[in-house]
């Protein structure tokens, strides 16, 4: 990096000082910047023009660094031009209108159906077990998020219609169905509950509303139990019931109302986990799906 392109870094992370920036944080400016300089091969920043960035973008990009990256040195290259507009050194930032690329979907995990039921159908004896089985069976049963378990009180159950009222994101209630085989579980709970000061429907051996925290160690723990191999969270839980539910009926309108999602985009994602199904049993099953050897 030439005098230029040195003495405006060092004008600049002056600036980042005088606004508290951490170390940390000017030491990634700096490095971001640094590439702009050696990529666009300029001998001043004031010379970057619109198109010397997408080529640097585009340099990056090639080299393998991922969309989030590529969007942070974006931001770094754009907060640099900002700057040099404030002080009078260019009269127009050539970041605008750019985007970095976007990161691929992440698709949630989700259990296989047999995996599920392995989880599930194991043996449970003693009050914590019960507790545990009917808590999972139901998460799974009807699709909740683990804030929504452990927010549940006993009066939102109404095992006699198998119904079970839930307060989700933005306080947005939604009425459930429960399963038979969640609804056996909870009445077997319900029978062994006591009675306790809290309301909530699932206790710990204090009579206190059990945590996330606990809940999710007592997932871990009830995996290992059922010899499980996959490892699972509460919200693959979650995961797994939309899969299952929209590989069997492609419903989803259905699906993204059980989930509480006010966006049916988010409900979406689960299209993809569905397809990623249809395509393995194709794979595994279609005589002219698998590849042929190659005999040359």
């Amino acid at each position: 990096m030439n005098d230029a392109w040195t003495t405006k870094l060092q004008q600049f992370d002056q600036q980042l000082q005088l606004a508290a920036r951490s170390e940390h944080t000017r030491a990634a400016y700096a490095r971001d910047i640094t590439y702009l300089a050696r990529l666009t091969r300029l001998e001043q920043p004031e010379q970057v023009n619109t198109l010397a960035v997408q080529r640097a973008l585009a340099q990056l990009r090639h080299q393998g660094l991922s969309p989030r990256s590529l969007a942070r040195i974006l931001s770094s290259w754009r907060n640099l031009f900002h700057w040099m507009i404030r002080q009078e050194h260019i009269a127009a930032n050539p970041c605008t209108g750019l985007r970095p690329p976007r990161a691929p979907q992440r698709l949630p995990k989700a259990l296989s159906v047999d995996a599920t039921m392995q989880l599930l159908d194991q043996t449970s004896e003693g009050r914590l077990q019960w507790r545990d089985h009917a808590m999972f069976e139901l998460m799974y049963s009807s699709g909740l998020r683990l804030s929504e378990t452990t927010a549940l009180n006993v009066a939102d159950l109404d095992l006699s219609q198998q119904l079970v009222k839930v307060s989700g994101k933005g306080k947005r209630e939604r009425l459930l169905p429960v399963g038979r085989s969640a609804a056996d579980a909870l009445r077997r709970w319900l029978d062994v509950r006591g009675s306790t000061q809290d309301d909530a429907l699932f206790v710990s051996e204090q009579g206190t509303r059990l945590s996330s925290r606990q809940l999710a160690r007592r997932l871990e723990k009830w995996r290992l139990q059922s010899d499980c191999e996959q490892h699972v969270h509460p919200h693959m839980l979650r995961h797994s019931f939309a899969s299952h539910i929209l590989q069997s009926s492609g419903d989803l309108r259905a699906v993204q109302e059980m989930l509480g999602h006010a966006n049916l985009a988010t409900t979406q994602i689960y299209t993809s986990l569905d397809f990623q199904h249809l395509a393995k049993v194709y794979d595994g099953a279609h005589p002219r799906a698998k590849k042929t050897p190659d005999n040359s």
